[in-house]
């Protein structure tokens, strides 16, 4: 790769192929032996929901939320093939359509981190290109994360974190570049939100970064779940600061903008630590906003992600019958929270799927 050299090369490429190799043993997960009843019971559940027109596990698209942009798509395919080109153009064709331009760069960037050849080939035939700058600041962003792992801290080396916050430091010095080169587009400044938490930056920092954030989109739909990760008790804040943030930020938004689901996730993201999370009159309201945006504005981009996380408040409030209609809409491609939370995302989608199918009327 052309973002590390050296001794530093020799050990990420080793913990890249331990990364890999984690991936697919949380993909492939265990099988553990079930009595005759249960997977008789199981097997009608199936049988129920695929009459209704739901699909089963082994069909379920845990990577994509959405239908695939089919330029998108047609970009990637070309950098796969080693062409630059397409790549490019689209980017730039982006211009302030800053979902697609976000979309584009966080899919291309998640190749550039696995290879990274075609991007050399782009900034050797471009110098000073902005677009070029922003795929390759988000793919180091993309490399120190692919490094780190998922896990958490206990169950993270010291040889990984050490790879992690290397590559973090080029990674900042990559997004400052192209914030120097493109300072409109706010698609760096969002990319730069996993290095705060990532590099522990205090709170004075990232409100600073946010304020460049919202003065150029203020309802950047990526850059609000992003800073909401940064304001967690997770990572950098608490449960209190990330509740705030969420309220504040939903309370202000157009039904388009989708933000009406952060709240939701702020009390996902401290599901451990509050009374009744999903249940409570507060998740109830702010369910019941979710689901007026979604009524509003049904066909805006984060439109899917939104009715997966409506989708389980409103099975763990018993509101079956709504709860069938957001997984009707959304069936079939489910990488998104809360699914991705769990290490057997299609199996965890398809137990709570199935218990709506069953009790709704």
């Amino acid at each position: 790769m052309t973002v590390v050299g050296g001794a530093l090369a020799v050990m990420l490429v080793s913990l890249l192929l331990s990364w890999r190799k984690q991936r697919r043993n949380e993909r492939g997960g265990i099988t553990l032996p079930r009595d005759t009843a249960a997977d008789a019971r199981e097997a009608r559940v199936r049988e129920r929901a695929e009459a209704a027109g739901f699909l089963p596990r082994e069909r379920l698209d845990t990577e994509r939320t959405a239908a695939p942009d089919p330029r998108v798509e047609a970009a990637v395919e070309a950098v796969v093939r080693g062409e630059w080109e397409p790549a490019a153009a689209l980017v730039r064709e982006s211009g302030t359509d800053w979902w697609l331009r976000h979309t584009c760069v966080s899919r291309l960037a998640e190749r550039a981190a696995e290879d990274d050849a075609w991007l050399a080939a782009w900034e050797r035939a471009r110098p000073g290109d902005p677009e070029a700058a922003l795929v390759r600041g988000d793919s180091t962003v993309d490399l120190a994360w692919n490094i780190r792992g998922s896990l958490t801290a206990d169950h993270t080396t010291a040889e990984q974190f050490r790879g992690f916050h290397q590559v973090l430091h080029q990674a900042r010095a990559d997004l400052d570049r192209a914030i120097a080169l493109n300072p409109e587009d706010p698609t760096p400044l969002v990319a730069s939100i996993p290095l705060a938490f990532g590099m522990g930056e205090p709170h004075e920092y990232m409100r600073e970064l946010w304020a460049r954030i919202v003065a150029l989109d203020p309802y950047h739909f990526q850059g609000h779940w992003a800073a909401l990760q940064y304001w967690c008790a997770k990572w950098r804040g608490s449960r209190e600061l990330a509740m705030e943030f969420a309220e504040n930020a939903a309370a202000g938004a157009p039904p388009e903008s989708m933000l009406a689901i952060l709240p939701l996730l702020a009390r996902w993201e401290h599901r451990n630590d509050m009374k009744d999370p999903f249940t409570s009159p507060q998740a109830r309201a702010a369910t019941d906003a979710a689901l007026r945006a979604l009524a509003a504005a049904p066909e805006a981009r984060p439109a899917p992600q939104v009715r997966h996380l409506a989708a389980y408040f409103l099975a763990e409030q018993k509101r079956y019958g709504e709860a069938r209609e957001q997984f009707r809409l959304v069936d079939g491609r489910i990488g998104a929270a809360p699914w991705t939370y769990f290490a057997r995302p299609a199996a965890a989608y398809e137990e709570v799927r199935d218990g709506v199918l069953r009790k709704a009327r």
